[in-house]
């Protein structure tokens, strides 16, 4: 059959701009994960590699991110995603957030730099079954849509503590964060639940940006730390981990940020706390 060219790209620009058209949602209720502090049953649990990504939810029309924006992807990358729901990761390779950000982030996506990112799915949201049975689900999806940008996440099971903690110490060896634990036998939940564990060297946690600081000495003229507000209501001044760049820039006012630390203080300050970077979108 002759296509019309015309006709092919007038097609392709109005589905563009459908996609640009569509309105920021209500965030799906995803899963979240909690800390794992030592008390897993390593058994009871399919574990995989912990993703330095931005999370990406698929609603069977649109590519959305954690808070529901749509995410402008190219057609190709979606027009052939299934009907049903689909939570992963959008995701470059270990150690480039900030580069996937850039191209995420774009109000007309770039086709070449899209062809670098890969979805990766993990969960099917309001699916039936146990995660087992999910994730087994999630790769017989993957394996017969067969697209080289959405594969299916490799879950491992261990059988004690040693070779899980083995695994952990595998993966920051390649530069890697860490790793999450999913009860195998868990139905679909919505929400922060501990059927989710994510392990890793680091906590994290979020918190909003509601002052700036001004820097002296070497950051005169620049920021010095930024004054944030957990959803506690701990408030802290957060002063390390940032780069010249963030500090001619800061994270503006009202904005949502990541930050690193070790442990909390009996009055629930984080110790030893450092930026990480962006809540990812």
């Amino acid at each position: 059959m002759t296509v019309n060219p015309l006709l092919h790209a007038l097609t392709l620009a109005l589905l563009a701009g459908a996609a640009r058209a569509l309105p920021a949602a209500e965030p799906p209720p995803l899963l979240l994960a909690t800390v794992e502090h030592g008390q897993a049953d390593v058994a009871l649990y399919l574990v995989s590699e912990k993703l330095d990504g931005v999370r990406a939810f698929w609603d069977g029309r649109a590519l959305r991110t954690r808070a529901g924006h749509p995410i402008q992807a190219p057609s190709w990358f979606v027009e052939r995603l299934p009907a049903q729901p689909l939570d992963g990761e959008l995701w470059l390779g270990r150690g480039r957030f900030e580069e996937l950000v850039g191209i995420v982030r774009r109000q007309t996506a770039d086709d070449a730099q899209w062809r670098k990112v890969r979805y990766m799915v993990f969960e099917l949201p309001g699916g039936d079954g146990t995660f087992r049975e999910r994730a087994q689900r999630l790769r017989e999806l993957t394996g017969r849509l067969a697209l080289p940008w959405l594969q299916a996440v490799e879950q491992f099971t261990f059988t004690n503590r040693p070779s899980l903690e083995e695994k952990l110490a595998q993966v920051l060896r390649a530069g890697g964060e860490g790793l999450m634990l999913h009860r195998a036998d868990a139905g679909y939940v919505g929400g922060r639940s501990d059927v989710l564990l994510k392990m890793k060297p680091w906590r994290d946690a979020e918190a909003t940006v509601i002052g700036h600081q001004p820097g002296r000495g070497k950051y005169e003229g620049q920021m010095g730390a930024l004054r944030v507000r957990t959803a506690d209501g701990v408030e802290f001044m957060l002063g390390s981990g940032f780069s010249d760049a963030d500090r001619r820039q800061p994270p503006p006012v009202g904005s949502v940020i990541t930050f690193r630390y070790r442990e909390s203080t009996a009055r629930g300050l984080p110790r030893f706390a450092s930026y990480y970077r962006p809540r990812d979108l």
